[in-house]
């Protein structure tokens, strides 16, 4: 972005711009800091407590299966998950294996948040190959965590069985204490991950000294940022494991890309003015609208997630912003700062001395640009061919959800487990559709509810509160298909039985209506985020025409990254992919595409109006092409390192984001993005005054010999 005409906003930034980076006032901002980190660092620490990681609480409060849940609280159900534990011998049980079995059922009562009243077993496979206990746990507070620790008191407590006996926990319980393990310390994980993409591409980038200072800026605004959402969720916002970990990535990711774009032009200015305090000066009043600028587009862009119904997507929204606003932050005060203070001897070996070559005017993106400028609409239509055939591979994507089975990139004992159900038991065992109705209609409802296809067993408890408790058991695998089809037809029996005023949850009714939530959102969340997004740009921009363009650039870039990952999604034997994958996925591409987009396009939007559009393209792309490649590779390592995890969901999430921000950085703002500033000239500026202007013919334009100043 330009700097601001109006001269009373151009003397206000030039104000502000000096701040972080004055003789005196630089040690103010780290001081600032650093008291902030003090008081506030403690905190960090209690958001993994705060999280919230059972289904239930992902929905909205309207959604039936939130309804019944919070129903079920007076039967004293509400809180339980079962494990189911599978016991398993090929070759038939024996008595000894039905003796181990029936001494680990009386153990497991005496286990700490076992309901001891309702575990229920050994149960005989019909075939005699199998048996199975069902064992009730109490969550209470600790959700996933509490799950976990009382599925391994379980193991711990069946460890004598007769040799070649499997013990495979599954059911609910199972797969959430999978999920709790696959979890637990992934938190470190992730972040010595990310730390070590930013560290080794800061390496390549800028030498061995001058990673350390975004390193720092960004670490101390990841323990804010932490401290701050851990504060917001006593407010009543929503955060689980999911989001805690895309906070971890976005404030390292981004936060260093705007450290990059600042720290790039910085670099320019050094090779311009003696005086270091000066150089940053006008770095900050150059750069800095434009870093603002994709910041407050990321964070309005992620604060529409707030419309969504499911109250998981809906908190991704606001803890992530919360992240960028303080990364964003950090890298406009805390960064200069160090960077003013360090001195140009953090740059060693290549210090940016005044009168010291700029490299970038003859680099391989001037080189690029040179290639384009030859026939730029030819490349930008072949281009646009490309991305479009790229896209068609996402019509191979399933969303509607990944089964349990599914769920992780290995065989865990929960799914060899569910499998060994499916091959000895009936399929919904452990897994029963709820049902609460009023007392006076109970027999109505439990015939209405028996007499539905896919319902093999009923029961019902005593009443309390002039309401009934009623469970069915699936006849097929809880979260199939079918087995959402059976939720759909209990739903309309039981709503039929007039004066019961029945709600259906249980866990299938809950993975149903998370998955009717996302679709929801996806219908009204991604057209608000467009009309966010281009409404930014042309505020920004002053155009129409450029912010429409560059808005559909990176619409058919997501679209692209989705084919692509749907075709490796096939070739790593993935299958399903989460109903919330495609939303998250295009509020993350879009937004933080557009982010490079912003810093090219303003750029040439200041060159185009010394040298016109054409001329201003190539300058923009051999000025920020460098550092942009930069950003993308951090952007994209950091988001990758979510592969390394052994949920599927969470590899599927990192693999789209980082195909798409590479190819956002590498093909779309590179060469797409310049081609059409080549092709359209300053046209692509309507209907401001700049696209009225008398065009130079490529003739008469000036040869890219350096910078502009």
């Amino acid at each position: 972005m330009s700097a601001p005409t109006d001269p009373d906003m151009t003397d206000l930034l030039g104000r502000l711009s000096r701040i972080p980076c004055g003789r005196r006032s630089k040690w103010v901002v780290v001081g600032v800091w650093l008291v902030a980190l003090l008081a506030l660092g403690a905190f960090a620490g209690k958001l993994a407590g705060a999280e919230k990681n059972d289904n239930v609480a992902w929905l909205p409060g309207g959604a039936e299966s939130t309804q019944a849940y919070k129903q079920a609280e007076k039967f004293g159900n509400a809180d339980e998950a079962p494990v189911v534990i599978v016991y398993e011998r090929t070759s038939g049980i024996t008595d000894a294996d039905r003796a181990a079995a029936a001494a680990d059922a009386a153990k497991f009562k005496s286990i700490a948040h076992v309901t001891s009243d309702k575990v229920l077993g050994p149960i005989p496979a019909k075939d005699g190959q199998a048996l199975e206990t069902l064992v009730p746990i109490r969550m209470g507070d600790g959700g996933w965590d509490q799950l976990a620790n009382t599925v391994g008191d379980i193991r711990d407590a069946a460890v004598d069985r007769p040799s070649g006996l499997s013990f495979l926990p599954t059911g609910p319980a199972g797969y959430a204490a999978e999920m709790g393990a696959a979890f637990k310390g992934i938190d470190g994980m992730l972040l010595y991950s990310a730390l070590a993409v930013v560290i080794v591409i800061l390496l390549a980038t800028y030498g061995p000294m001058l990673w350390l200072l975004p390193v720092i800026s960004a670490a101390i605004a990841l323990v804010i940022g932490q401290s701050a959402v851990f504060g917001a969720t006593k407010l009543g916002l929503t955060v689980n494991a999911q989001s805690a970990a895309i906070l971890m990535i976005l404030v390292f990711g981004a936060g260093t890309d705007y450290a990059l774009l600042l720290i790039a032009r910085y670099r320019e200015e050094l090779r311009r003015h003696e005086d270091k305090h000066e150089a940053m000066a006008v770095a900050l009043h150059r750069a800095g609208p434009a870093v603002l600028a994709s910041g407050v587009t990321v964070i309005i862009a992620l604060l529409t997630l707030l419309f969504a119904e499911l109250n998981s997507t809906a908190g991704i929204g606001p803890v992530a912003a919360i992240g960028i606003a303080i990364g964003l932050l950090a890298m406009l005060t805390l960064l200069p700062a160090l960077l003013v203070i360090a001195g140009r001897w953090i740059f060693w070996p290549r210090h940016p001395n005044v009168g010291t070559q700029d490299q970038t005017a003859s680099g391989v993106w001037s080189r690029i640009g040179k290639l384009v400028s030859v026939r730029p609409r030819i490349v930008w239509i072949g281009t646009g061919i490309a991305l479009v055939v790229l896209a068609f591979g996402m019509l191979g994507l399933d969303t509607d959800g990944i089964a349990g089975q599914d769920s992780f990139t290995k065989k865990v004992d929960a799914v060899l487990g569910s499998e060994a159900m499916q091959r000895h038991f009936d399929s919904g065992t452990g897994s029963p559709v709820v049902v609460i109705a009023e007392q006076d209609r109970a027999t109505a409802v439990r015939d209405a509810l028996a007499d539905t296809a896919g319902i093999t067993a009923t029961t019902v408890s005593a009443p309390k509160d002039g309401r009934v408790y009623l469970e069915g058991t699936l006849a097929d695998t809880p979260d199939s298909a079918a087995a959402y089809a059976t939720i759909d037809r209990v739903r309309d029996r039981v709503h039929a039985v007039q004066g019961a005023d029945a709600k259906v949850g249980g866990n299938t009714a809950v993975a149903l209506d998370i998955k009717r939530a996302a679709s929801h959102d996806n219908k009204l969340i991604v057209p608000i985020v467009l009309v966010v997004v281009m409404a930014i740009l042309m505020l920004l921009l002053r155009s129409i025409l450029a912010p429409v363009l560059l808005t559909l650039t990176v619409v058919v870039s997501f679209f692209a990254a989705l084919g692509a990952s749907t075709l490796l999604f096939h070739a790593l034997g993935f299958h399903g992919a989460d109903a919330g994958l495609p939303l998250l996925t295009f509020v993350f591409l879009v937004a933080l595409g557009i982010d490079y987009n912003i810093f090219l396009m303003s750029r040439v939007h200041e060159e185009a109006k010394k040298f016109g559009t054409r001329r201003g393209a190539l300058i923009g792309l051999s000025a920020t092409g460098g550092v942009i490649t930069s950003a993308g590779l951090v952007l994209a390592g950091t988001f990758a390192v979510f592969t390394t995890m052994p949920i599927v969901a969470f590899a599927q999430m990192g693999i789209v984001i980082a195909l798409g921000v590479l190819l956002d950085t590498l093909i779309v703002r590179s060469i797409l993005v310049t081609a059409l500033n080549l092709d359209l000239a300053d046209r692509i500026w309507w209907p401001s005054p700049l696209s009225r202007r008398k065009n130079q013919s490529p003739d008469d334009e000036p040869e890219l010999v350096g910078l502009s100043s």
